[in-house]
């Protein structure tokens, strides 16, 4: 059973005699298998006899690139297949998706949409949600521990959240089974105008930022998520609490660009850890994927001006003034960044790593932020840059988990330290953090990365 507190009703009203389909509207949860958002759409359209239609809308999204939409695409592209196989029908148009859903809720009994906590994402279900004469069920199935249960206010830091989560989540770690689809939709006969056989032509055809290319090193879809979590259980896991800060060392999962698609349910990955046999790591990790990342969807929805300076705590923003005109020991530009055009060879292998393969290990994230701000002209210059940079290259840059991260970098869920040039009271980061790795064969690594991606 789906746990009510997954389920938020936007538009009260019964369910609409006389209708040809239930409707989901699929767009934070970009998977057929473990969506709650789906299984409960099937629940509906079972005991109203109806056959299930699940809509995309493809739109223009702030800062998405090639990247981003190539990966996007192809996942859609494995959740078409998957939900032709199970005999739900499937339309994808090139449409902002309030207004596609609006218009395919014509002739729906009800609506079931899935949860974003972007400004965006809220602003669209707020849109359709404005005068729908249909039912509306939102069901959040992209985080362990639904956001408001959880936490009723904007969280201090991840230990004050923490608590809350842990006396939770075994509450919602369970098995999501697959409903049997009792009336398949074959004969619906809704079209789209996007062909996800085609994600090459798709692309062709789109208004996008070009510049920033798709990636070889991340397979895209449902599939490619499961063998990565496989390949973290095998041989990833065991050595997650020793290595997991070591970039070189390969012990870390590599899902999060699949749970910013929404290509992999994080109960899953929870459960599958938790099942793992393995005693070392498994706190650990349910610390990151649970209590740091639902922290982060804490933050976003709590404090909607989540991509402005302005969020961080007041003691980071007036410590960083009070240091603004500190002498800076190097000074770049925003292009000089990007291009990897520092006095740092390991910085610049970070940035080499962002942007021919769109990941960055968290560690040298953490390294690669606080260096900008230390070599910038100020700090809301630096905000500026790292976020420009991080929604650009990142795979899963533009979500939650990542402004939660750049917000890190100034201060944010951190506390003061011990005062610092250009930093002030905020957390620095300098070279001691390449005595705990192996550096040079970490730019090593980056090289082949970026030489495999060139091909």
């Amino acid at each position: 059973m789906i746990p009510s507190s997954r389920l938020k009703v936007l538009v009260d009203a019964p369910p609409r005699p006389g209708a040809r389909y239930v409707l989901y509207w699929m767009q934070q949860s970009q998977r057929a298998g473990g969506n709650p958002a789906l299984e409960y759409a099937v629940e509906q359209a079972n005991a109203l006899k109806l056959p299930l239609l699940v809509c995309f809308g493809l739109a223009a999204f702030p800062e998405a690139n090639a990247r981003h939409y190539d990966f996007m695409l192809r996942g859609l592209a494995e959740v078409e297949r998957a939900l032709a196989a199970r005999g739900i029908g499937f339309v994808i148009r090139k449409r902002p998706p309030h207004e596609l859903v609006r218009e395919l809720a014509a002739d729906a009994a009800l609506v079931v949409a899935d949860r974003g906590y972007l400004r965006i994402q809220r602003a669209w279900r707020e849109r359709l949600a404005e005068g729908l004469a249909r039912r509306l069920v939102q069901v959040e199935g992209d985080v362990v521990v639904p956001v408001e249960a959880a936490s009723n206010k904007h969280e201090y830091a991840a230990r004050t959240i923490r608590p809350k989560l842990h006396r939770l989540w075994d509450d919602y770690l369970h098995p999501l089974a697959e409903r049997p689809v009792n009336h398949p939709a074959l004969g619906l006969r809704v079209a789209g105008d996007v062909d996800l056989s085609k994600v090459d032509a798709v692309l062709a055809g789109l208004k996008i930022d070009r510049s920033v290319p798709p990636v070889r090193r991340f397979a895209a879809g449902e599939g490619a998520a499961r063998a990565a979590l496989a390949a973290f259980l095998d041989r990833g896991l065991a050595r997650y609490e020793a290595d997991r800060s070591r970039p070189e060392a390969g012990a870390v999962s590599h899902l999060s660009p699949y749970l910013h698609f929404g290509q992999i349910s994080p109960v899953e990955i929870a459960l599958a850890v938790r099942e793992a046999g393995v005693v070392s790591g498994v706190a650990t990790y349910l610390e990151e994927l649970i209590v740091r990342r639902e922290l982060a969807m804490n933050h976003a929805f709590q404090a909607p001006a989540y991509d402005r300076y302005e969020v961080l705590p007041e003691w980071a923003r007036q410590t960083l003034a009070d240091h603004a005109s500190d002498p800076r020991p190097h000074l770049y530009t925003r292009d000089q960044f990007e291009a990897a055009e520092t006095h740092d060879s390991y910085w610049n292998a970070a940035m080499l790593e962002m942007r021919a393969t769109g990941y960055m290990h968290n560690r040298l994230r953490m390294y690669w932020g606080k260096k900008i701000l230390h070599w910038s002209a100020s700090p809301e210059e630096a905000w500026e840059t790292a976020l420009a940079l991080n929604n650009r290259w990142f795979l899963d840059g533009r979500d939650p988990n990542s402004f939660t991260n750049v917000g890190w970098l100034f201060g944010l869920h951190d506390r003061p330290w011990g005062p610092q040039p250009v930093f002030g009271t905020v957390r620095s980061m300098g070279p001691n953090t390449f005595k705990k790795f192996d550096a040079e064969a970490y730019v090593r690594q980056v090289r082949a990365l970026a030489d495999a991606e060139a091909v």
